[in-house]
């Protein structure tokens, strides 16, 4: 997979992108890394390859994978009603009739929809919420109760509080915080290194402006792991592309069966763009899978096409303002050609 032509450091400064890691994946194997420009402006600080950065939404990709180890290991089963798995707090139904599903959660069909204006950044003066008090609509990241908009599998609305859930479901099965059941079942089997929900702030990368200057507290956290709370590398986000791969040749290191990564990134609830935590396109090259992040001071995205082994991670630690494939990780995307 040789790219285009494409000088990424001038296009970083055309951008105003003060940091960029990338990692490139050909032949079910990550082939080559590069890693450019400063982990805070204005200082010394360069990035390199096991630079941490957020990688915001791209968490729910995460999320999917340990879901579906659970699974395998018949701790969670992805079409059984999750208020019958959930001890800590059930998901208010309102008259609706359906169930709601892990399937339905990971594909954003479950009939939860995000309070306007929720699901911010970790605020020092509010402190982190338990899983529980926001989804009862008792904190300042979610000031309403969750609860279901619409039938479940009856339309799409992207949510953060869907993930939530997942979240809640986990450590109520497992009696473990998510973190920890995450670090032991997915980041230590696949020597992710490099991974983590709480950064310690050395080799962490800042946020930035699109004007350059880096934002108000340096490192945003989003005090709900499952869905944006991961901060990590493109090495390790690449660790978790080739282990999709891999499970579906069956040759799986964490035992995911080929067929429950198929699910993964088979069409759900009728949408041809959404898989398990993944989104999808069919073109003339086959199936891409794609997540992004986004969130204060960073922009990120893993794309691959599982079945021709080949993917791309881009982190920036820049927020542009624009889509990614309207700034430089889409010039990056474009010139690799995958």
């Amino acid at each position: 997979m040789k790219p285009q032509m494409i000088n990424i450091q001038k296009r970083m400064k055309e951008y105003g992108v003060t940091g960029l890691s990338m990692a490139v994946i050909e032949g079910g194997s990550i082939s080559s890394t590069e890693c450019l420009g400063l982990l805070e402006a204005e200082t010394d600080k360069r990035v390199e390859c096991d630079s941490i950065f957020s990688a915001c939404s791209i968490s729910k990709f995460l999320t999917s994978m340990l879901v579906m180890i659970l699974t395998e290991q018949g701790i969670l089963d992805v079409d059984e009603d999750v208020n019958k798995m959930l001890t800590s707090w059930k998901v208010p139904l309102h008259g609706y009739n359906g169930n709601v599903t892990l399937r339905n959660l990971l594909s954003h069909q479950s009939g939860v929809v995000d309070p306007e204006g929720s699901f911010i950044e970790l605020d020092p003066k509010f402190g982190t919420p338990t899983m529980v008090d926001l989804l009862q609509g008792k904190t300042a990241y979610c000031k309403v109760p969750i609860e279901l908009k619409y039938e479940p599998e009856s339309d799409f609305h992207y949510s953060d509080a869907g993930f939530c859930i997942i979240q809640l479901l986990i450590e109520d099965v497992t009696g473990k915080p998510f973190s920890e059941v995450m670090r032991e079942r997915l980041f230590q089997p696949l020597h992710m290194k490099n991974s983590t929900f709480s950064p310690q702030f050395q080799n962490v990368s800042c946020g930035h402006t699109s004007d350059g200057k880096v934002v108000e507290g340096k490192y945003p956290i989003y005090p709900y792991p499952a869905g944006s709370g991961l901060w990590t590398t493109p090495t390790d986000l690449s660790l978790v592309v080739v282990e999709l791969v891999h499970a579906l040749k069956g040759k799986s290191k964490l035992k995911i069966s080929s067929s429950k990564a198929a699910e993964m990134i088979h069409p759900q609830g009728g949408k041809a763009w959404t898989g398990l935590g993944v989104f999808l396109d069919q073109n003339d090259k086959g199936m891409e899978i794609s997540s992004l992040g986004w969130g204060v001071g960073f922009q990120c995205m893993m794309v691959a096409y599982p079945h021709l082994e080949r993917g791309l991670v881009v982190m920036t630690n820049t927020d542009l303002g624009v889509h990614q494939l309207k700034g430089i990780i889409g010039d990056v995307y474009r010139a690799y050609n995958l």
